[in-house]
């Protein structure tokens, strides 16, 4: 069949191939198996939900063609982003790449704090790096939360008073 208007044919041939079950529809299983970094690794779970879920509007858990095609454009974006910032080309962003990232979008994070997305997203090795689908999750996540973040800092200052209940329902509300 032909491309629905505004489905780009390359993309919609794309998204049949991906449909495996032949639904209509992607599912979190069956993006993960379409999306590889560049060390061929798949995209993981955690980064594959968001992304879905992002752009599921019926929220199926599992996205349409119109879906999947916003879907490819939001990852190429990321991929062009990630690959501004892998500076060395070796396909995965080092802290210092890391930092730099940090800095060049307006977040003023400590080294300690890139060290710690490092320790908990990065591949374990003596050097560790983090793949285009971890950059991914870390960037949506930090746009999330310093979104939500700012909805409380109304005279941004860079603190907020916050009850327990009222950061639970922060993160509950943007990340999961």
């Amino acid at each position: 069949g032909n491309a629905p208007p505004g489905v780009d044919p390359e993309t919609f041939s794309w998204f049949q191939s991906v449909d495996a079950d032949r639904s209509g529809y992607i599912s979190v299983k069956e993006l993960k198996q379409a999306l590889v970094n560049s060390n061929w690794s798949t995209f993981n779970d955690e980064t594959c939900l968001l992304m879905i879920n992002m752009f599921d509007k019926t929220r199926s858990g599992r996205i349409d063609v119109y879906g999947f095609s916003a879907l490819m454009r939001f990852i190429q974006q990321w991929k062009n982003l990630f690959q501004q910032y892998d500076r060395d080309q070796s396909g995965s962003i080092s802290f210092n790449e890391l930092q730099q990232a940090f800095s060049q979008m307006g977040y003023n994070l400590s080294p300690q704090f890139s060290q710690l997305l490092l320790a908990r997203y990065a591949q374990r090795s003596s050097n560790p790096s983090i793949q285009l689908d971890r950059f991914i999750q870390i960037c949506m996540q930090l746009q999330s939360t310093t979104d939500a973040f700012r909805e409380k800092d109304t005279g941004l200052v860079g603190n907020v008073r916050l009850s327990y209940e009222d950061f639970l329902t922060m993160v509950v509300t943007r990340m999961m």
